[in-house]
């Protein structure tokens, strides 16, 4: 795993994973997030957006996390595994909630610098129409890359495929320890 997506409903824990991964992976770890957005909730261009994640995706080791329809396409065509937190949308409206409560009035980790958390409820009714809507259109942006995708359909789901690689990574470094010169 060497260009790695983290995809899913907002709430679903992308930016933490990403955090994680990213060091588990020894990735530079870039945010849509931050990408997309400037002081002050102000939206980049589609054109700056593309340029920023052209110049991200040409090189040979990242994670994005993040979904940002408009450049999936872009990001699927350089990923080399697509992590999809498909978790219930009932779940990841109490994270979003909470994710509210622990950062309002303050910036996140994974937001630009004077996007301060606040309620939205433009934002939050687009999570509760995920199902109808952008869930439909990412599925069939992820139809040719099955091959590349690890879906995870619950926190516990979660915690089970990182033990996984966690294991993986230590067999691999005992291997690398053992070799013979």
């Amino acid at each position: 795993m060497r260009r790695v997506l983290v995809i899913g409903p907002c709430g679903s824990g992308k930016s933490t994973l990403a955090a994680q991964l990213g060091q588990t992976l020894d990735l530079p770890v870039f945010h849509m997030d931050q990408l997309n957005w400037r002081p002050g909730w102000v939206e980049s261009s589609k054109d700056e957006l593309r340029a920023k994640l052209a110049s991200i995706t040409a090189a040979e080791r990242w994670l994005i996390d993040g979904n940002s329809g408009a450049t999936l396409d872009a990001r699927l065509a350089r990923a080399d595994t697509v992590v999809y937190l498909d978790f219930p949308i009932v779940l990841c409206v109490w994270r979003l909630l909470r994710r509210i409560a622990t950062y309002r009035g303050r910036t996140r980790p994974d937001m630009t610098e004077g996007c301060e958390e606040r309620f939205d409820l433009e934002f939050l009714l687009y999570l509760l129409a995920w199902n109808r809507g952008p869930r439909p259109r990412t599925e069939e942006k992820l139809r040719d890359y099955h091959g590349l995708l690890v879906r995870l359909k619950s926190p516990r789901a979660l915690r089970e495929w990182l033990a996984s690689l966690d294991k993986r990574s230590n067999a691999a470094a005992q291997l690398a320890a053992t070799a013979p010169d």
